[in-house]
Protein backbone atom coordinates (compact mmCIF):
# COMPACT_ATOMS: atom_id res chain seq x y z
CA UNK A 1 0.00 0.00 0.00
CA UNK A 2 2.92 2.25 -0.65
CA UNK A 3 4.90 2.68 -3.78
CA UNK A 4 2.63 1.41 -6.74
CA UNK A 5 5.99 -0.99 -7.49
CA UNK A 6 6.03 -2.27 -4.12
CA UNK A 7 3.95 -5.07 -3.59
CA UNK A 8 0.18 -4.57 -1.61
CA UNK A 9 1.15 -4.61 1.53
CA UNK A 10 4.89 -3.89 3.01
CA UNK A 11 6.66 -5.33 5.90
CA UNK A 12 6.53 -3.12 9.23
CA UNK A 13 7.84 -0.31 9.53
CA UNK A 14 8.96 -0.34 5.60
CA UNK A 15 6.88 3.07 3.86
CA UNK A 16 8.56 5.22 7.14
CA UNK A 17 12.08 4.64 7.27
CA UNK A 18 14.10 7.60 7.40
CA UNK A 19 14.47 9.66 4.19
CA UNK A 20 17.29 10.67 2.83
CA UNK A 21 18.29 14.13 1.16
CA UNK A 22 16.64 14.62 -2.52
CA UNK A 23 14.36 11.68 -1.86
CA UNK A 24 10.69 12.29 -3.22
CA UNK A 25 9.11 11.13 -0.19
CA UNK A 26 10.22 14.47 2.20
CA UNK A 27 6.73 16.49 1.36
CA UNK A 28 5.30 13.91 3.24
CA UNK A 29 7.54 13.93 5.74
CA UNK A 30 7.14 17.92 5.88
CA UNK A 31 3.42 17.32 5.63
CA UNK A 32 3.71 14.73 8.84
CA UNK A 33 5.65 16.99 11.03
CA UNK A 34 2.94 19.55 11.04
CA UNK A 35 0.64 17.12 12.73
CA UNK A 36 3.37 16.52 15.86
CA UNK A 37 5.65 13.98 13.98
CA UNK A 38 9.41 14.10 14.88
CA UNK A 39 12.33 12.47 13.36
CA UNK A 40 12.59 9.70 15.71
CA UNK A 41 8.87 9.32 14.67
CA UNK A 42 9.41 8.39 10.72
CA UNK A 43 11.19 5.18 12.20
CA UNK A 44 7.98 3.94 13.80
CA UNK A 45 4.80 2.20 12.26
CA UNK A 46 1.90 4.52 11.45
CA UNK A 47 -1.11 2.97 13.04
CA UNK A 48 -4.54 3.99 11.55
CA UNK A 49 -7.35 4.72 14.55
CA UNK A 50 -10.15 4.85 13.02
CA UNK A 51 -12.92 6.80 15.84
CA UNK A 52 -16.62 6.23 15.31
CA UNK A 53 -17.06 8.45 18.14
CA UNK A 54 -20.53 10.56 17.64
CA UNK A 55 -23.47 11.83 19.95
CA UNK A 56 -25.98 10.81 17.44
CA UNK A 57 -26.63 7.17 19.63
CA UNK A 58 -25.33 6.54 22.97
CA UNK A 59 -23.85 3.51 20.85
CA UNK A 60 -21.15 5.99 19.77
CA UNK A 61 -20.69 9.02 22.50
CA UNK A 62 -18.17 7.22 24.36
CA UNK A 63 -16.07 6.00 21.80
CA UNK A 64 -13.86 9.16 21.70
CA UNK A 65 -12.46 7.82 25.58
CA UNK A 66 -11.68 4.81 23.77
CA UNK A 67 -9.90 6.05 21.33
CA UNK A 68 -7.91 8.37 23.40
CA UNK A 69 -6.67 5.36 25.49
CA UNK A 70 -5.70 3.50 22.47
CA UNK A 71 -4.15 6.47 20.88
CA UNK A 72 -1.97 6.68 23.97
CA UNK A 73 -1.28 3.33 24.72
CA UNK A 74 -0.08 3.03 20.64
CA UNK A 75 2.41 5.85 21.31
CA UNK A 76 3.68 4.62 24.86
CA UNK A 77 4.37 1.53 22.78
CA UNK A 78 6.45 2.38 20.26
CA UNK A 79 3.59 3.42 17.18
CA UNK A 80 2.45 7.00 15.68
CA UNK A 81 -1.68 6.47 15.79
CA UNK A 82 -3.07 8.91 13.45
CA UNK A 83 -6.77 9.34 14.15
CA UNK A 84 -9.85 10.14 11.13
CA UNK A 85 -13.41 9.84 12.02
CA UNK A 86 -16.10 7.18 10.75
CA UNK A 87 -19.77 7.62 10.39
CA UNK A 88 -22.67 5.99 12.38
CA UNK A 89 -26.46 5.95 11.70
CA UNK A 90 -28.57 4.88 14.85
CA UNK A 91 -30.72 1.97 13.99
CA UNK A 92 -32.81 2.65 16.98
CA UNK A 93 -33.39 6.42 16.26
CA UNK A 94 -34.41 5.89 12.51
CA UNK A 95 -36.43 2.79 13.15
CA UNK A 96 -39.62 2.57 11.85
CA UNK A 97 -38.58 5.54 9.29
CA UNK A 98 -37.35 6.50 5.74
CA UNK A 99 -33.79 7.03 7.63
CA UNK A 100 -33.54 3.53 8.42
CA UNK A 101 -32.97 2.67 4.89
CA UNK A 102 -29.62 4.25 4.90
CA UNK A 103 -28.67 2.08 8.34
CA UNK A 104 -27.15 -0.95 6.04
CA UNK A 105 -25.95 1.55 3.31
CA UNK A 106 -23.51 2.81 6.38
CA UNK A 107 -21.80 -0.68 6.46
CA UNK A 108 -20.71 0.37 2.83
CA UNK A 109 -19.93 3.77 3.80
CA UNK A 110 -17.60 2.66 7.13
CA UNK A 111 -16.00 -0.14 5.17
CA UNK A 112 -15.25 2.84 2.17
CA UNK A 113 -13.60 5.23 4.77
CA UNK A 114 -11.53 3.35 6.38
CA UNK A 115 -10.29 1.13 3.09
CA UNK A 116 -10.00 4.72 1.57
CA UNK A 117 -8.03 6.62 4.68
CA UNK A 118 -6.00 3.54 5.37
CA UNK A 119 -4.88 2.89 1.67
CA UNK A 120 -4.40 6.84 0.72
CA UNK A 121 -2.29 7.50 3.78
CA UNK A 122 -0.21 3.85 3.55
CA UNK A 123 -0.79 2.76 7.39
CA UNK A 124 1.22 0.21 8.71
CA UNK A 125 -1.76 -0.82 11.03
CA UNK A 126 -5.23 -0.32 11.71
CA UNK A 127 -7.28 0.05 15.25
CA UNK A 128 -11.00 0.35 14.81
CA UNK A 129 -13.24 1.56 17.39
CA UNK A 130 -16.82 1.02 17.00
CA UNK A 131 -20.18 0.56 19.16
CA UNK A 132 -23.36 0.94 16.53
CA UNK A 133 -24.87 -1.90 14.64
CA UNK A 134 -22.94 -1.42 11.54
CA UNK A 135 -20.12 -0.15 12.64
CA UNK A 136 -18.47 -3.55 13.59
CA UNK A 137 -19.25 -5.49 10.27
CA UNK A 138 -17.86 -1.92 8.28
CA UNK A 139 -15.03 -2.13 10.54
CA UNK A 140 -14.24 -5.89 9.40
CA UNK A 141 -15.14 -5.52 5.86
CA UNK A 142 -12.29 -3.12 5.66
CA UNK A 143 -10.04 -4.42 7.42
CA UNK A 144 -10.20 -7.67 5.44
CA UNK A 145 -10.09 -5.52 2.51
CA UNK A 146 -7.08 -3.62 3.55
CA UNK A 147 -5.20 -6.98 5.37
CA UNK A 148 -3.02 -4.91 7.32
CA UNK A 149 -2.47 -5.44 11.05
CA UNK A 150 -5.69 -4.84 12.78
CA UNK A 151 -7.91 -4.77 15.96
CA UNK A 152 -11.18 -4.19 16.65
CA UNK A 153 -12.57 -2.40 19.96
CA UNK A 154 -16.15 -2.73 20.70
CA UNK A 155 -17.29 0.08 22.48
CA UNK A 156 -19.03 -2.18 24.77
CA UNK A 157 -23.02 -2.63 25.60
CA UNK A 158 -25.32 0.13 27.76
CA UNK A 159 -26.39 -1.13 31.21
CA UNK A 160 -29.79 -2.08 31.45
CA UNK A 161 -32.82 0.73 32.42
CA UNK A 162 -34.75 -0.09 35.48
CA UNK A 163 -38.26 0.11 36.27
CA UNK A 164 -39.16 -1.51 39.11
CA UNK A 165 -37.79 -4.99 39.28
CA UNK A 166 -37.98 -4.86 35.60
CA UNK A 167 -34.90 -4.75 33.11
CA UNK A 168 -35.51 -2.45 30.04
CA UNK A 169 -34.03 -2.24 26.69
CA UNK A 170 -34.99 0.00 23.92
CA UNK A 171 -36.83 -3.18 22.45
CA UNK A 172 -39.20 -2.50 25.11
CA UNK A 173 -39.95 0.91 24.05
CA UNK A 174 -41.05 -0.59 20.66
CA UNK A 175 -43.14 -3.37 22.39
CA UNK A 176 -44.90 -0.84 24.37
CA UNK A 177 -46.39 1.16 21.51
CA UNK A 178 -47.83 -1.37 20.74
CA UNK A 179 -49.09 -2.34 24.07
CA UNK A 180 -49.96 1.45 24.72
CA UNK A 181 -52.08 1.45 21.02
CA UNK A 182 -53.76 -2.22 21.98
CA UNK A 183 -55.08 -0.70 25.44
CA UNK A 184 -53.04 -2.90 27.28
CA UNK A 185 -51.24 -0.37 29.27
CA UNK A 186 -52.37 3.44 30.30
CA UNK A 187 -50.47 6.28 29.17
CA UNK A 188 -48.30 6.82 32.39
CA UNK A 189 -46.63 3.61 32.17
CA UNK A 190 -45.70 3.79 28.18
CA UNK A 191 -44.08 7.17 29.13
CA UNK A 192 -41.95 5.63 32.26
CA UNK A 193 -41.00 2.86 30.19
CA UNK A 194 -39.47 5.06 27.09
CA UNK A 195 -37.97 7.34 30.32
CA UNK A 196 -36.12 4.77 31.84
CA UNK A 197 -35.11 2.22 28.84
CA UNK A 198 -31.60 3.77 27.71
CA UNK A 199 -29.68 4.84 30.99
CA UNK A 200 -26.25 5.79 29.14
CA UNK A 201 -23.56 5.68 26.67
CA UNK A 202 -23.23 1.71 25.15
CA UNK A 203 -24.89 -0.34 22.43
CA UNK A 204 -28.30 -1.69 22.89
CA UNK A 205 -28.33 -4.53 25.91
CA UNK A 206 -29.83 -7.57 24.78
CA UNK A 207 -28.29 -10.18 22.12
CA UNK A 208 -29.63 -7.52 19.88
CA UNK A 209 -27.27 -6.80 16.60
CA UNK A 210 -24.29 -4.47 18.19
CA UNK A 211 -24.02 -7.22 21.22
CA UNK A 212 -24.34 -10.42 18.49
CA UNK A 213 -21.65 -8.76 16.00
CA UNK A 214 -18.79 -7.74 19.14
CA UNK A 215 -19.49 -11.25 20.14
CA UNK A 216 -18.65 -13.05 16.79
CA UNK A 217 -15.60 -10.54 16.21
CA UNK A 218 -14.16 -12.19 19.33
CA UNK A 219 -14.88 -15.63 18.49
CA UNK A 220 -13.80 -14.49 14.77
CA UNK A 221 -10.40 -13.84 16.62
CA UNK A 222 -10.37 -10.08 15.86
CA UNK A 223 -10.93 -8.67 18.95
CA UNK A 224 -9.57 -9.06 22.49
CA UNK A 225 -10.69 -12.24 24.73
CA UNK A 226 -13.56 -11.16 27.34
CA UNK A 227 -13.90 -7.73 25.19
CA UNK A 228 -17.54 -8.10 23.63
CA UNK A 229 -20.02 -8.02 26.55
CA UNK A 230 -18.01 -5.43 28.38
CA UNK A 231 -20.27 -2.39 29.63
CA UNK A 232 -19.44 0.95 27.56
CA UNK A 233 -19.09 2.53 31.27
CA UNK A 234 -16.96 0.78 33.18
CA UNK A 235 -13.14 1.29 33.23
CA UNK A 236 -12.21 -2.29 32.25
CA UNK A 237 -13.69 -1.75 28.64
CA UNK A 238 -11.21 1.19 28.55
CA UNK A 239 -8.24 -0.46 29.95
CA UNK A 240 -8.98 -3.04 26.90
CA UNK A 241 -8.85 -0.57 24.47
CA UNK A 242 -5.58 0.18 25.78
CA UNK A 243 -4.62 -3.52 25.51
CA UNK A 244 -5.99 -3.68 22.40
CA UNK A 245 -3.25 -0.91 20.71
CA UNK A 246 -0.71 -2.59 22.78
CA UNK A 247 -1.78 -6.05 20.83
CA UNK A 248 -1.83 -4.24 17.16
CA UNK A 249 1.71 -3.47 18.37
CA UNK A 250 2.94 -7.16 18.52
CA UNK A 251 0.83 -7.75 15.70
CA UNK A 252 2.67 -5.08 13.42
CA UNK A 253 5.97 -5.86 14.68
CA UNK A 254 5.37 -10.27 13.74
CA UNK A 255 3.68 -9.19 10.28
CA UNK A 256 0.48 -10.60 11.47
CA UNK A 257 -2.41 -9.81 9.02
CA UNK A 258 -5.87 -10.45 9.04
CA UNK A 259 -6.33 -12.71 6.67
CA UNK A 260 -4.28 -15.31 8.30
CA UNK A 261 -6.60 -15.51 11.08
CA UNK A 262 -9.68 -15.02 9.11
CA UNK A 263 -9.83 -18.36 7.76
CA UNK A 264 -12.73 -20.52 7.40
CA UNK A 265 -12.39 -22.04 10.77
CA UNK A 266 -12.69 -18.90 12.28
CA UNK A 267 -15.80 -18.19 10.56
CA UNK A 268 -17.47 -21.51 11.77
CA UNK A 269 -16.21 -20.24 15.37
CA UNK A 270 -17.86 -16.69 14.83
CA UNK A 271 -21.07 -18.69 13.93
CA UNK A 272 -21.39 -21.07 16.44
CA UNK A 273 -20.43 -18.87 19.25
CA UNK A 274 -24.04 -17.00 17.49
CA UNK A 275 -25.90 -19.67 17.53
CA UNK A 276 -24.88 -20.75 20.91
CA UNK A 277 -25.83 -17.03 22.45
CA UNK A 278 -28.97 -16.88 20.48
CA UNK A 279 -27.36 -14.09 18.08
CA UNK A 280 -29.37 -11.60 15.62
CA UNK A 281 -30.43 -12.91 11.87
CA UNK A 282 -28.60 -9.75 11.02
CA UNK A 283 -24.88 -11.61 11.96
CA UNK A 284 -25.64 -14.09 8.73
CA UNK A 285 -25.98 -11.26 6.50
CA UNK A 286 -22.92 -9.54 8.03
CA UNK A 287 -20.47 -12.89 7.89
CA UNK A 288 -21.34 -13.34 4.46
CA UNK A 289 -20.44 -9.96 3.79
CA UNK A 290 -17.08 -9.64 6.07
CA UNK A 291 -15.99 -13.79 4.75
CA UNK A 292 -16.56 -12.48 0.95
CA UNK A 293 -14.15 -8.95 1.60
CA UNK A 294 -11.24 -11.61 3.19
CA UNK A 295 -12.09 -14.09 -0.06
CA UNK A 296 -13.30 -17.14 2.32
CA UNK A 297 -16.04 -19.63 0.84
CA UNK A 298 -19.18 -18.92 2.97
CA UNK A 299 -22.41 -19.66 1.98
CA UNK A 300 -25.63 -19.18 3.45
CA UNK A 301 -26.31 -23.21 4.03
CA UNK A 302 -23.21 -23.14 6.27
CA UNK A 303 -25.18 -21.56 8.70
CA UNK A 304 -27.80 -24.69 8.81
CA UNK A 305 -25.05 -26.72 8.77
CA UNK A 306 -23.53 -25.62 12.03
CA UNK A 307 -26.99 -24.68 13.38
CA UNK A 308 -27.91 -28.36 13.45
CA UNK A 309 -24.64 -29.40 15.54
CA UNK A 310 -24.78 -26.39 17.91
CA UNK A 311 -26.76 -26.18 21.19
CA UNK A 312 -28.20 -22.68 22.48
CA UNK A 313 -27.22 -22.11 25.37
CA UNK A 314 -27.91 -18.52 26.71
CA UNK A 315 -31.01 -17.23 27.56
CA UNK A 316 -30.53 -13.57 26.53
CA UNK A 317 -33.12 -11.02 25.27
CA UNK A 318 -35.04 -10.32 23.62
CA UNK A 319 -36.61 -13.78 23.59
CA UNK A 320 -34.62 -14.57 26.78
CA UNK A 321 -34.30 -13.06 30.33
CA UNK A 322 -30.86 -11.41 30.37
CA UNK A 323 -28.86 -8.63 28.98
CA UNK A 324 -24.89 -8.83 28.13
CA UNK A 325 -23.53 -7.55 31.01
CA UNK A 326 -25.69 -10.58 32.61
CA UNK A 327 -23.63 -12.52 30.17
CA UNK A 328 -20.64 -10.76 30.86
CA UNK A 329 -21.07 -11.09 35.29
CA UNK A 330 -20.86 -15.02 34.74
CA UNK A 331 -17.85 -15.42 32.02
CA UNK A 332 -18.82 -14.07 29.15
CA UNK A 333 -17.90 -15.25 25.33
CA UNK A 334 -14.86 -16.77 26.88
CA UNK A 335 -17.11 -19.03 28.94
CA UNK A 336 -19.44 -19.92 26.02
CA UNK A 337 -16.37 -20.44 23.91
CA UNK A 338 -14.69 -22.82 26.23
CA UNK A 339 -17.85 -25.03 26.81
CA UNK A 340 -18.11 -25.28 22.78
CA UNK A 341 -14.55 -26.04 22.81
CA UNK A 342 -14.77 -29.10 25.20
CA UNK A 343 -17.43 -30.33 23.49
CA UNK A 344 -15.34 -30.35 20.13
CA UNK A 345 -17.40 -27.68 18.14
CA UNK A 346 -15.11 -24.78 18.07
CA UNK A 347 -11.48 -24.95 16.26
CA UNK A 348 -8.99 -24.20 19.05
CA UNK A 349 -6.28 -23.86 16.41
CA UNK A 350 -7.23 -20.89 14.95
CA UNK A 351 -4.80 -17.96 15.91
CA UNK A 352 -6.09 -14.50 17.25
CA UNK A 353 -4.86 -10.95 17.74
CA UNK A 354 -3.33 -12.06 20.99
CA UNK A 355 -0.83 -14.02 19.21
CA UNK A 356 -2.21 -17.29 20.89
CA UNK A 357 -4.33 -19.67 19.33
CA UNK A 358 -7.97 -19.92 20.35
CA UNK A 359 -7.11 -22.82 22.39
CA UNK A 360 -4.40 -21.32 24.37
CA UNK A 361 -6.34 -17.73 25.23
CA UNK A 362 -9.32 -20.38 26.48
CA UNK A 363 -6.94 -22.28 29.24
CA UNK A 364 -7.31 -21.12 32.33
CA UNK A 365 -11.41 -20.47 31.35
CA UNK A 366 -13.48 -22.83 33.27
CA UNK A 367 -15.37 -25.03 30.53
CA UNK A 368 -18.40 -25.16 32.98
CA UNK A 369 -21.00 -22.37 33.83
CA UNK A 370 -20.90 -21.07 37.57
CA UNK A 371 -23.31 -22.39 39.74
CA UNK A 372 -26.45 -20.61 40.78
CA UNK A 373 -27.03 -18.98 37.57
CA UNK A 374 -28.82 -19.64 34.73
CA UNK A 375 -27.67 -16.71 32.29
CA UNK A 376 -25.49 -19.94 30.26
CA UNK A 377 -27.20 -23.09 30.12
CA UNK A 378 -25.16 -26.31 30.58
CA UNK A 379 -25.28 -28.37 27.77
CA UNK A 380 -27.05 -31.35 29.15
CA UNK A 381 -30.27 -28.32 29.86
CA UNK A 382 -29.26 -26.01 26.90
CA UNK A 383 -31.93 -23.48 25.73
CA UNK A 384 -32.68 -25.33 23.30
CA UNK A 385 -31.41 -28.05 21.82
CA UNK A 386 -30.09 -26.50 18.52
CA UNK A 387 -29.71 -23.37 17.21
CA UNK A 388 -31.94 -20.74 16.35
CA UNK A 389 -31.27 -18.69 13.00
CA UNK A 390 -32.98 -21.20 10.53
CA UNK A 391 -32.54 -21.09 6.68
CA UNK A 392 -35.49 -21.77 4.78
CA UNK A 393 -36.11 -22.16 1.33
CA UNK A 394 -38.98 -23.31 -0.89
CA UNK A 395 -40.88 -21.41 -3.69
CA UNK A 396 -40.95 -18.05 -1.90
CA UNK A 397 -37.12 -18.18 -1.51
CA UNK A 398 -35.44 -20.24 -4.16
CA UNK A 399 -31.64 -18.14 -2.80
CA UNK A 400 -32.77 -18.77 0.71
CA UNK A 401 -34.11 -16.99 3.86
CA UNK A 402 -33.20 -16.58 7.65
CA UNK A 403 -35.82 -17.11 10.16
CA UNK A 404 -35.03 -16.70 14.02
CA UNK A 405 -36.64 -19.67 16.19
CA UNK A 406 -36.01 -18.80 19.74
CA UNK A 407 -39.09 -17.73 21.87
CA UNK A 408 -41.62 -19.20 19.12
CA UNK A 409 -44.30 -21.11 20.93
CA UNK A 410 -44.49 -22.68 17.43
CA UNK A 411 -42.18 -23.34 14.68
CA UNK A 412 -45.41 -23.66 11.68
CA UNK A 413 -48.48 -21.23 10.57
CA UNK A 414 -50.17 -21.30 7.44
CA UNK A 415 -52.52 -19.05 6.37
CA UNK A 416 -53.88 -16.01 4.16
CA UNK A 417 -51.39 -13.69 3.06
CA UNK A 418 -51.46 -10.10 3.65
CA UNK A 419 -49.61 -8.44 1.35
CA UNK A 420 -48.11 -4.63 1.92
CA UNK A 421 -45.48 -2.75 -0.54
CA UNK A 422 -43.97 -0.98 2.32
CA UNK A 423 -43.34 -1.39 6.26
CA UNK A 424 -45.25 1.97 6.77
CA UNK A 425 -48.47 0.11 5.47
CA UNK A 426 -47.77 -2.90 7.58
CA UNK A 427 -47.36 -0.76 10.45
CA UNK A 428 -50.92 1.48 9.56
CA UNK A 429 -53.15 -2.35 9.22
CA UNK A 430 -51.59 -3.44 12.60
CA UNK A 431 -52.63 -0.49 14.60
CA UNK A 432 -55.57 -0.41 12.66
CA UNK A 433 -56.63 -3.50 14.42
CA UNK A 434 -56.89 -4.92 10.38
CA UNK A 435 -54.44 -8.13 11.58
CA UNK A 436 -56.29 -11.44 12.73
CA UNK A 437 -54.80 -14.45 14.32
CA UNK A 438 -53.53 -16.90 11.41
CA UNK A 439 -52.77 -13.95 8.90
CA UNK A 440 -49.42 -14.47 7.26
CA UNK A 441 -48.02 -10.42 6.44
CA UNK A 442 -45.60 -9.88 3.61
CA UNK A 443 -44.05 -6.49 3.62
CA UNK A 444 -41.70 -6.70 0.35
CA UNK A 445 -40.12 -4.07 -1.91
CA UNK A 446 -38.00 -3.30 1.56
CA UNK A 447 -34.81 -5.26 -0.09
CA UNK A 448 -31.61 -3.99 -0.63
CA UNK A 449 -32.41 -2.86 -4.15
CA UNK A 450 -36.15 -2.45 -3.45
CA UNK A 451 -35.80 -0.41 -0.25
CA UNK A 452 -33.64 0.43 -1.00
CA UNK A 453 -30.95 -0.50 1.75
CA UNK A 454 -32.82 -3.16 3.66
CA UNK A 455 -34.75 -1.65 6.28
CA UNK A 456 -35.36 -3.41 9.89
CA UNK A 457 -39.07 -4.55 10.34
CA UNK A 458 -38.38 -3.76 14.45
CA UNK A 459 -41.59 -1.56 14.45
CA UNK A 460 -44.18 -3.78 13.10
CA UNK A 461 -43.04 -7.32 14.87
CA UNK A 462 -42.58 -5.01 18.50
CA UNK A 463 -46.31 -3.94 17.60
CA UNK A 464 -47.60 -7.54 16.82
CA UNK A 465 -46.50 -8.68 19.84
CA UNK A 466 -47.39 -5.65 22.13
CA UNK A 467 -51.00 -6.64 20.70
CA UNK A 468 -50.29 -9.91 21.77
CA UNK A 469 -50.24 -11.27 18.38
CA UNK A 470 -46.82 -12.42 18.33
CA UNK A 471 -47.45 -16.19 18.32
CA UNK A 472 -50.86 -16.04 16.00
CA UNK A 473 -49.07 -14.27 12.99
CA UNK A 474 -46.46 -14.76 11.06
CA UNK A 475 -44.37 -12.08 8.38
CA UNK A 476 -42.05 -12.36 5.69
CA UNK A 477 -39.73 -9.91 4.14
CA UNK A 478 -36.97 -8.74 1.79
CA UNK A 479 -36.29 -6.54 4.60
CA UNK A 480 -34.13 -7.41 7.58
CA UNK A 481 -35.28 -7.40 11.49
CA UNK A 482 -33.87 -5.89 14.20
CA UNK A 483 -31.76 -8.01 16.98
CA UNK A 484 -34.11 -7.35 18.51
CA UNK A 485 -37.22 -9.07 16.88
CA UNK A 486 -38.32 -12.57 18.06
CA UNK A 487 -41.54 -14.04 16.84
CA UNK A 488 -42.95 -16.66 13.83
CA UNK A 489 -40.72 -13.84 11.30
CA UNK A 490 -39.22 -14.28 8.06
CA UNK A 491 -36.34 -12.19 7.04
CA UNK A 492 -33.78 -12.10 4.09
CA UNK A 493 -35.98 -13.74 1.43
CA UNK A 494 -34.23 -13.74 -1.86
CA UNK A 495 -34.62 -12.91 -4.49
CA UNK A 496 -35.85 -9.81 -3.73
CA UNK A 497 -39.26 -8.33 -4.93
CA UNK A 498 -37.42 -5.83 -6.95
CA UNK A 499 -35.72 -8.00 -9.03
CA UNK A 500 -38.93 -10.18 -9.69
CA UNK A 501 -38.41 -12.64 -6.61
CA UNK A 502 -41.49 -14.22 -5.87
CA UNK A 503 -42.81 -12.39 -3.21
CA UNK A 504 -43.25 -9.74 -6.32
CA UNK A 505 -45.77 -12.11 -7.25
CA UNK A 506 -48.08 -12.65 -4.04
CA UNK A 507 -51.72 -11.28 -3.52
CA UNK A 508 -53.82 -10.95 -0.72
CA UNK A 509 -55.61 -14.34 0.16
CA UNK A 510 -53.01 -16.49 -0.74
CA UNK A 511 -52.05 -19.71 1.07
CA UNK A 512 -48.61 -19.23 2.61
CA UNK A 513 -47.21 -21.95 4.96
CA UNK A 514 -44.01 -20.75 7.08
CA UNK A 515 -42.39 -24.21 8.56
CA UNK A 516 -38.92 -23.70 10.50
CA UNK A 517 -39.11 -27.50 11.26
CA UNK A 518 -38.78 -28.26 8.05
CA UNK A 519 -36.71 -25.51 6.87
CA UNK A 520 -39.79 -24.68 4.19
CA UNK A 521 -41.71 -21.34 3.09
CA UNK A 522 -43.78 -21.64 0.06
CA UNK A 523 -47.26 -20.62 -1.31
CA UNK A 524 -49.86 -22.75 -2.48
CA UNK A 525 -49.38 -21.88 -6.01
CA UNK A 526 -48.24 -23.87 -8.98
CA UNK A 527 -45.74 -23.37 -11.49
CA UNK A 528 -47.81 -22.42 -14.30
CA UNK A 529 -49.91 -19.65 -11.99
CA UNK A 530 -46.71 -18.33 -10.70
CA UNK A 531 -45.49 -18.11 -14.43
CA UNK A 532 -48.41 -15.94 -15.45
CA UNK A 533 -48.19 -13.93 -12.44
CA UNK A 534 -44.86 -13.27 -13.81
CA UNK A 535 -45.71 -12.19 -17.24
CA UNK A 536 -47.64 -9.74 -15.96
CA UNK A 537 -45.34 -7.98 -13.20
CA UNK A 538 -43.58 -4.56 -14.21
CA UNK A 539 -40.72 -3.75 -11.84
CA UNK A 540 -41.14 -0.78 -9.73
CA UNK A 541 -39.67 2.50 -10.52
CA UNK A 542 -36.69 3.62 -8.78
CA UNK A 543 -37.47 5.26 -4.95
CA UNK A 544 -34.38 6.94 -5.77
CA UNK A 545 -32.73 8.61 -8.80
CA UNK A 546 -29.21 10.31 -7.32
CA UNK A 547 -27.19 10.52 -4.55
CA UNK A 548 -26.33 7.83 -1.82
CA UNK A 549 -29.26 5.45 -2.03
CA UNK A 550 -29.64 5.38 -6.05
CA UNK A 551 -26.24 4.59 -6.24
CA UNK A 552 -26.50 1.85 -3.61
CA UNK A 553 -29.80 0.26 -5.16
CA UNK A 554 -27.76 0.15 -8.80
CA UNK A 555 -24.59 -1.73 -6.78
CA UNK A 556 -25.76 -3.92 -4.37
CA UNK A 557 -26.47 -7.80 -4.39
CA UNK A 558 -28.60 -10.42 -3.07
CA UNK A 559 -29.22 -11.24 0.50
CA UNK A 560 -28.01 -14.53 0.10
CA UNK A 561 -24.80 -12.74 -0.37
CA UNK A 562 -24.55 -10.68 2.11
CA UNK A 563 -25.75 -7.91 0.28
CA UNK A 564 -22.36 -6.56 -0.89
CA UNK A 565 -22.22 -3.58 -3.10
CA UNK A 566 -18.41 -5.21 -4.01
Amino acid sequence: MADVIDPPILAPNRRSRVVTHGDQRAPNRAMLRAVGFGDDDFDKPIIGVADGQSTITPCNSGLGGLSDRAEAALRDAGGMPQRFGTITVSDGISMGTEGMKCSLVSREVIADSIETVCRGQSMDGLLAVGGCDKNMPGALIAIARLDIPSVFVYGGTIRPGRLGDEDLTIVSVFEAVGEYAAGRIPLERFREIEGHACPGSGSCGGMYTANTMSSAIEALGLSLPGSSTMSAVDEEKADSAAASGEALLRLIADDVRPRSLMTREAFENAITVVMAIGGSTNAVLHLLAIARAAEVPLTIDDFETIRLRTPHLCDLKPSGRYVATDLHRVGGIPLVMKMLLREGLLHGDCLTVTGKTVSENLADVPDAPPSGQDVVRPFDRPVYPIGHLAILRGNLAPEGAVAKTSGMRSTRIEGPARVFESEEEAMAAILADRIRPGDVLVIRYEGPKGGPGMREMLSPTSALIGRGLGDSVGLITDGRFSGGTYGLVVGHVAPEAAVGGPLALLRDGDRITIDAERNLIEVALDDAEMARRRADWTPPPPRYRAGVLHKYALLVGSASEGAVTG
